[in-house]
């Protein structure tokens, strides 16, 4: 059941809306709470009374409507969803999404909206393969918006292809499967290190790097959602830490982490190192400000947390990251080797939309058997459940 669940639908102006109709009705046997929004289009098709009695809520159409209590309504439905879906979804508004056209109340909402999107095409079967759609079909896919491909049959205006909307059960099965994912880690202990940590210079100053802790974080959510019991070491994090963790440890420095990891990694069976720990501390730190002209430092090498893990793992799987410039591959091997991991997530950070402190990644994956898979950019939190799928084949 879906009982505490927001479905914010989008219906655009199609025959298919009508369908949406049997998608409300079919959310709210499952005790799912659903707010339409219809673009005006979509009006001439479906009278919004219907969705209002179906839905139990007022239906919006009207970016500008004043007929309601004062909020900033599409920031506030975004804020809602726990998951966002458009069908039918119509060529222009696929198009309009892909390209960042936020010109009524239902391409604002999603554009607002950072949970999970699910859209559902419907159309003729020309449009559906004419380039400019393909093309904009991808960059929504790119985004990690997923898609539920129409169906093939005879259209509403007599041609017989691909272009029908899928159908109604179809899509409540997979807004089913996104708010309540496969539950293939449930009661498995995990340990995820994430963010930066930072090695003092002196009673103001420190040295760190540019890790946001976003990778780290998307995996131990999206882990937590699978059923897994996570156990969070954060250093300095540019992101806020959701309260579903089932403990989290705080942590400044290198040392600080490889004792929280050590204190915390017995009862785990996998073991996350998506943390990026400073690699060097400051040999002559001072307690007092350096008040000088010229600052010189001396730098040692900190503990290497994932070496000292892969020494005592045992049977735990060891997971680890590796952040390189250049010979990625070459790199990323020696690590999962030196380390006695098994599995590395490699990344060139010198590659745009990869790396530190952005929402997007480019990942090569590679296991202790041997085996090397790649994927291109996409946003963090779809390379997290990537992560996590590979993980359970190790």
């Amino acid at each position: 059941m879906l009982k505490g669940k927001t479905v914010v639908l989008g219906v655009t102006g199609c025959i298919a809306a009508y369908k949406a109709c049997e998608i409300v009705s079919a959310l709210r046997k499952k005790d799912a709470n659903v707010v339409v929004i219809m673009t005006p289009h979509a009006t001439e098709f479906v009278q919004p009374l219907s969705f209002e009695t179906l839905s139990g809520n007022r239906v919006v159409t009207d970016l500008f409507d004043r007929d309601f209590d004062f909020e900033v309504e599409h920031v506030s439905l975004a804020k809602k969803a726990d998951v966002f879906v458009i069908a039918p979804a119509t060529a222009n508004t696929i198009g309009k999404i892909a390209n960042g056209i936020a010109d009524d109340m239902l391409t604002t909402t999603i554009m607002a909206c950072k949970a999970p999107k699910i859209v559902c095409p419907a159309m003729n079967t020309n449009m559906y393969e004419n380039e400019n759609t393909v093309e904009n079909i991808e960059r929504l896919k790119k985004q990690g918006y997923k898609i539920i491909e129409p169906i093939s049959g005879r259209l509403a205006c007599g041609d017989v292809g691909k272009g029908k909307m899928a159908e109604p059960e179809t899509i409540v099965k997979a807004i089913e499967d996104t708010l309540m994912p496969n539950q293939d880690y449930e009661g498995v202990k995990m340990l995820v290190t994430a963010g930066s940590t930072e090695e003092k210079i002196d009673g103001v100053r420190y040295i760190t790097n540019h890790s946001s802790g976003k990778m780290g974080l998307a995996i131990a959510t999206a882990a937590v959602a699978r059923g897994a019991e996570v156990t969070l070491i954060a250093g300095r994090l540019s992101v806020s830490v959701p309260d579903i963790f089932e403990k989290v440890v705080r942590v400044k420095s290198t040392n600080d982490m490889l004792e929280a990891v050590m204190d915390n990694y017995e009862k785990c069976e996998y073991i996350v190192k998506a943390a990026a720990p400073a690699d060097y501390r400051v040999k002559n730190f001072s307690v007092h400000k350096i008040k000088a002209q010229e600052l010189k430092l001396e730098l040692e090498k900190t503990p290497d947390i994932a070496k000292a893990v892969g020494e005592v793992k045992g049977d735990r799987k060891l997971i680890i990251f590796s952040a390189e410039t250049d010979d990625l591959i070459e790199n990323a091997k020696k690590k999962l080797v030196s380390k006695n991991a098994d599995m590395v997530v490699a990344n060139d950070v010198t590659k745009e939309g990869a790396g530190f402190n952005v929402d997007t990644n480019i990942a090569t994956i590679i296991t202790r058997d041997g085996k090397v898979f790649d994927y291109d950019i996409m946003p963090k939190n779809r390379l997290a459940e990537i992560i996590l799928d590979r993980m359970l084949e190790l």
